[in-house]
């Protein structure tokens, strides 16, 4: 797999990256491509360590020692032909996945791991570029018509199963264009948009029908959607944000993160029409929250020139290495710096918002307490305020990225019999299944807030197990790690 002594020779070289001062100019995508004979070395790296923990690491099941020894020995072609068998849309992951794989590499328990999320770019470009990604429409259609619902990664990922097994596939979309978060959520210098248009494309010019602008629960009923087609596929997503419960909360100048990445979004792919209340020029921002989305917002708050910025964690700073209680293969928890907070702003960590206070209802200052972590007896975490460390910062826009409790379900329970879960999330079985006889659901909606290497894998899985359902027998789809049986 790869040269037998190539993790030797060859440090770890990560995919280059546009001078800071250019890229905080634009929109476009920050990463640029590795020269081939280094994405040659870069595969040669990956070692014959015996068991492959990286597929432990993928979700997907990617046979990563395959498609890395292809392309260190020039083979790109049938490295693309290994990855596309089990990952969908490998062009997205080689750009937005956070590489559970590589935290699961064998490398990475002395030194640093194989760049697979990059050379998953590499390959699924250099197949782009030598038009070997074609529309492969299914060769015979069942006479099954299957509704997906929401064109996030999930909802993208289930169509094109679907679609390849022989349905009818219609996905629907509340937006005025698809592609869910991966066109709203995702800002251009993480994902530009030419590359989610170029594979929604190639769907159509399958067979799989897009209908856009489409509230399905408001302007369709669940029930009527049910009525119209033989299955039925939920990828709602997890858009129910968590809320910011202190006093000022309802102050003009505090927003929800994927209202601001959304509105800023749709200015740089569709031409809206730029808000001042959305923006973040000339402004002090604070962003609560420390994830990919708080760096999402961070990096957009850069863009737009704002006055300042400053990231806020609730806990304290994480280790800058791995923690007795934390081994390898498992995900690291380590400090870690985005490309985003690479660019500028202020980070910092412990602090607790109290209150938020303002004049003539907008947004002025922000109120806060350092914390402290106690561990209780059984393992349990719970924050102590340190006395006397209150703060107080000015703010002109405070946006709030603290995560994801759920999708937005309405009346989707009422109107099919769809159980939720405690959490609010949608009830499924370990085959996707719902309470729902022949209405499925994958990703985020069932999972909760997830990565979108889960919510492609979820897709796949969740449409292979409504193909059973529809056809009375055993799928002509994958399993997870599996090529396909047409």
């Amino acid at each position: 797999m790869g040269k037998p002594t190539g993790f030797v020779e060859w440090p770890r070289v990560p995919a280059p990256k546009r001078e800071k001062a250019e890229r905080l100019e634009d929109w476009r995508e920050l990463h640029l491509a590795l020269a081939p004979e280094e994405a040659k070395r870069q595969a040669g790296r990956c070692m014959d360590c015996g068991v492959p923990f990286c597929h432990q690491g993928c979700p997907l099941g990617n046979l990563i020692p395959d498609f890395n020894d292809a392309v260190y020995r020039g083979q790109w072609k049938e490295a693309y032909q290994v990855l596309s068998r089990t990952n969908t849309f490998p062009e997205f992951t080689g750009r937005l996945c956070p590489a559970p794989c590589e935290a699961a590499c064998v490398l990475a328990i002395d030194r640093d791991a194989v760049t697979i999320e990059q050379l998953e770019k590499e390959i699924s470009e250099r197949a782009f570029a030598e038009g070997w990604v074609k529309a492969r429409p299914p060769a015979r259609r069942t006479g099954r018509r299957v509704a997906v619902v929401g064109s996030g990664p999930a909802g993208l990922a289930a169509a094109s199963q679907l679609n390849a097994a022989g349905h009818t596939v219609t996905v629907y979309e509340k937006d005025p264009r698809a592609g869910g978060l991966l066109r709203y959520g995702i800002p251009d210098f993480k994902l530009e948009k030419s590359v989610l248009d170029r594979r929604l494309a190639l769907m159509e010019a399958e067979g799989i029908v897009f209908r856009t602008g489409e509230d399905v629960g408001a302007t369709t009923g669940y029930r009527a959607l049910r009525e119209q087609y033989d299955g039925v596929v939920l990828a709602l997503g997890a858009r129910r944000a968590r809320e910011l419960d202190v006093p000022g909360r309802e102050l003009s100048g505090v927003l929800q993160a994927m209202e601001y990445l959304e509105h800023q979004n749709r200015v740089v792919t569709a031409g809206a029409t730029p808000d001042a209340r959305l923006e973040a020029t000339g402004k002090r921002v604070i962003i609560l929250g420390g994830g990919d989305t708080g760096s999402d917002c961070l990096g957009t708050a850069l863009r737009q020139d704002a006055q300042s910025v400053m990231q806020v964690e609730l806990l304290p700073a994480p280790p800058s290495v791995r923690a007795k209680e934390n081994p390898w293969p498992r995900w690291p928890l380590v400090f870690r710096t985005s490309t985003s907070q690479e660019e500028g702003g202020e980070r910092a960590f412990a602090l607790l918002t109290k209150r938020l206070e303002g004049e003539d209802g907008q947004l002025k200052r922000l109120h806060a307490v350092r914390v402290e972590v106690q561990r209780e007896p059984g393992g349990a975490m719970k924050l102590l305020e340190v006395p006397g460390s209150e703060q107080v910062f000015d703010v002109d826009l405070l946006v709030l990225a603290m995560g994801f409790t759920g999708p937005e379900t309405g009346p989707l329970a009422e109107e099919l019999g769809v159980k939720l879960s405690p959490r609010g999330t949608v009830q499924v079985d370990a085959r996707f299944a719902t309470s729902a006889p022949g209405v499925y659901c994958a990703g985020d909606a069932s999972r909760g807030a997830s990565l979108i290497v889960w919510a492609l894998a979820d897709g796949r899985e969740a449409a292979r197990a409504l193909d059973t359902w529809l056809s009375g027998t055993a799928s002509v789809l994958p399993t997870r790690g599996q090529d396909c049986a047409f």
